[in-house]
Formats: structure tokens, sequence, C-alpha cells
């Protein structure tokens, strides 16, 4: 690409260094570019020192929290988001390009797909296909709101680009089971602070339907045996997420008791 495109692509990491590099080399094309790095240990912090010299240290306070310091720190118009284990292929920086150029009179954000790669091969079905949020978005018309799952949130009319961004999610299903076990941890905690009650129902009876909407439904068996480890293990995370809630919940009410 010829030009810079006037973007800022920011950027959280911690202890990415598996992904990181392939992420920053596919970033050059934007006039800025920023990360955020919540005190790395395997050399992530050194690695993207190498791309860009706006590389910033900041302990982790919560993925919304975190998220908007970072867009916070940008200086362009529009500005855009990126994962650490992410790639911006270059037909989606052009089409970025084409947009910008154009002068986007009706759109204040747009909304980006992706594909997942994992376990060998691009997912295609079930809950990870199509998959995609707001990525590229005017800095004063959006906001990052929610907790884990944190989103942005933009003030105006969204558009959408065709072109995908590519995810190169878990090294292998340990590193997918230990990410599990985190999210549906911080998952629960959310359910907990916003005043959510324990449902057996919910523990016994949604695992099943996300097995049937996005093992059936959706197709998912048609990404062989990947497929069905991804549907089993999003089971596992519905599953234990309601667990960890009852887990949470009760442990309080009998500290409460205790106390009286």
């Amino acid at each position: 690409m010829a030009n810079k495109v006037p973007v800022s692509v920011y950027v959280l990491t911690y202890n990415n260094s598996r992904t990181i590099e392939r992420c920053l080399k596919n970033l050059m094309w934007a006039e800025e570019l920023l990360v955020v790095d919540s005190f790395s240990t395997d050399g992530t912090f050194e690695i993207c020192q190498r791309y860009t010299d706006k590389v910033y240290r900041r302990e982790w306070k919560g993925h919304c929290d975190q998220y908007q310091y970072a867009a916070d720190l940008t200086t362009r118009e529009w500005i855009m988001f990126v994962d650490a284990d992410e790639e911006v292929p270059l037909e989606l920086a052009e089409e970025i390009q084409r947009e910008l150029d154009g002068g986007v009179k009706d759109s204040d954000g747009f909304f980006v797909y992706r594909r997942t790669y994992y376990l060998g091969r691009w997912i295609r079905y079930g809950g990870w296909y199509p998959d995609g949020e707001i990525r590229l978005y005017r800095k004063g018309r959006g906001r990052w709101k929610g907790g884990l799952h944190a989103k942005v949130v933009v003030d105006g009319k969204v558009g959408f680009l065709k072109s995908q961004y590519l995810h190169y999610t878990y090294r292998d299903i340990s590193d997918q089971i230990q990410t599990v076990d985190k999210y549906s941890r911080i998952a629960a905690e959310d359910l907990a602070q916003a005043g959510k009650k324990f449902s057996l129902l919910k523990l016994l009876f949604h695992p099943p339907f996300r097995f049937i909407k996005e093992y059936i439904f959706k197709s998912g068996f048609r990404d062989g045996l990947p497929g069905l480890i991804i549907v089993v293990t999003t089971m596992f995370y519905v599953f234990i997420k309601h667990a960890k809630l009852w887990e949470l919940t009760s442990s309080k009410k009998e500290i409460g008791n205790g106390s009286r």
C-alpha cells in the first residue's frame, strides 16, 4: 500500500509473543499504531517496540476500562481496535482506505466479520462463524461498554465492510481449556455483580441448547472434529459459568449467615 491510511489502530497485549509480530506486521499501513501492554513477561513488549514507538504499559483494569484507555490515547479521527491474535489482511486495509477516501458521509462506524483458525483449519460453521463486531469507528462517536464481552457502541449509523479480518485463536486444546476456566470466572463475577441469581434450569439446559443451536442448526458438524471440540468446550464454558455463579452466590450467603 503506497500511502498510509489516516487511521489510529490500537492493540492490547499481555504475553502474546506467539501472535503479536504477525499482528503488527500487518498494521504498518496505519498512520498511527499504538499498543497498551499489561506488563508482559514473555518478550511481547520488546517485540512491539520494534514496530511502533507508541508502546505503553498499564496494569490490567478490566476489559472495558483497558480498551477505552487505549482508545483515548489515539489521535486520529478514525480509530480501529485489533486483538493481539488477529491479522488485518491487505484487502481489508485497502477497503478501509477506499471508504475513508470516499468521505464516509453516512457512517460513524463499521462492522467487520472475522474468520478463525483453530486446530489446523479455518472454521466456517457453528458458533464461531460468522463472527464479528464494530472495529472501525469515529473516535468521537464510539465508546466501550460492557464487562467481559465489552464492545464498542457507536452513536450514529454503522456500515459493513465486505473484507474479513483473521483470528488465530488458541494455541491448542489445553490453551482453550485454560482460557475457558479464566473467562468463565470473570463472566460469573460479572453476573454476580449485576445481581443475577443462580438458576438450576440454566445450568442444566443452556449447555445442550448451545449444542443443538451451534452444532446442528449452524452446521458446526461440517467443521469435522475441530467443530465438535469447539461446541463441547462451549457447552463446558456455559455450564461452568453458571456453576461458578452458584459457587460465588452461595459462598456469600454462607459468609453472611456466619457473621450473624
